[in-house]
């Protein structure tokens, strides 16, 4: 850095622009972060819904459903979310840090599918090679196709055998740091978790129970791959807000800094000066 007073004030300049590119990109983090949260609401409405008729037609194909497949038989598959976007500081290590510790517990084959580009980028540092890829959200309105696109690969390796066991790895606002890395399983599915109709109505349906049924769990867990997203895609916001936050105060300490050094600077100047001219008005005389 030069230390000349033109020097220093154009530094000053520059850091001043700094804080605003700082200032808006907070703002956008805030503002995708809100507007994750109110399609949060939307996304376990159609789950809850998704489930209660999943309960429903349990009462036609049973509740009692086979024991899930050995997870060994086809092999464990990791969905791991991670950021798409710069500025969210450790935001995709953490993710493929637990990523790493659930690959060495699993049991058998493991296969991976990878989401964000920015976690693609550094998925070599771990040693984690995803066989399929695909950049992350940006903007909640595009987070019904990225979910369809994951749940057909995951149902392709489910239906020809090559994954037995399916687990997504993703961010969640909350916790001390802001966000907490989350397991979650899809497969085997859990047909526990929804209880028997509260109504002795039957519905009507026009498919045999275990296609009603198979469809039903399809949809569930295309809802469950949705709220992974959107959680993920609100927590990378909320670590970028405060990335965000803290860049700002210490581009507020930089520029303190240089502002200090201008005055010193400019008062140096202005002493100068001040010499000068006294000692040319002795000179003078």
């Amino acid at each position: 850095m030069s230390g000349t007073l033109p020097g220093i004030e154009a530094r000053i300049g520059t850091v001043h622009q700094l804080s605003a590119v700082i200032a808006a990109m907070r703002g956008i983090a805030a503002s995708r972060l809100q507007d994750a949260h109110g399609h949060l609401g939307a996304i376990r409405l159609y789950a809850d819904t998704i489930g209660e008729a999943i309960g429903h037609a349990l009462t036609f194909a049973g509740r009692d459903r086979d024991p899930p497949p050995d997870p060994a038989a086809g092999g464990a598959l990791f969905i791991v979310l991670c950021a798409e976007q710069g500025f969210a500081g450790s935001f995709s290590a953490r993710v493929l840090e637990a990523t790493q510790a659930a690959l060495r517990r699993a049991d058998g084959p493991t296969d991976l599918m990878l989401i964000g580009d920015r976690g693609l980028l550094v998925a070599p540092d771990y040693g984690i090679a995803p066989s399929w890829s695909a950049p992350m959200i940006a903007h909640p309105a595009r987070m019904a196709q990225l979910a369809g696109r994951i749940s057909d690969a995951v149902f392709d390796r489910v239906s020809d055998g090559r994954a037995s066991a399916v687990t997504v790895l993703h961010a969640a606002p909350g916790g001390t740091e802001g966000y907490a890395v989350l397991h979650k399983r899809l497969v085997p599915f859990d047909y526990s978790r929804f209880p028997p109709p509260r109504t002795f109505l039957p519905p009507r349906i026009t498919l045999p129970p275990e296609d009603l049924l198979a469809r039903l769990v399809e949809e569930y867990v295309f809802a469950e791959i949705s709220e992974a997203l959107m959680l993920s895609f609100a927590a990378e916001n909320e670590a970028r807000m405060r990335a965000m936050i803290a860049a700002h105060d210490n581009v507020e300490g930089s520029l303190e800094r240089l502002v200090g050094q201008a005055r010193r600077l400019r008062q140096e100047a202005i002493t100068e000066d001040i010499m000068e001219l006294a000692t040319g008005s002795l000179r003078a005389r």
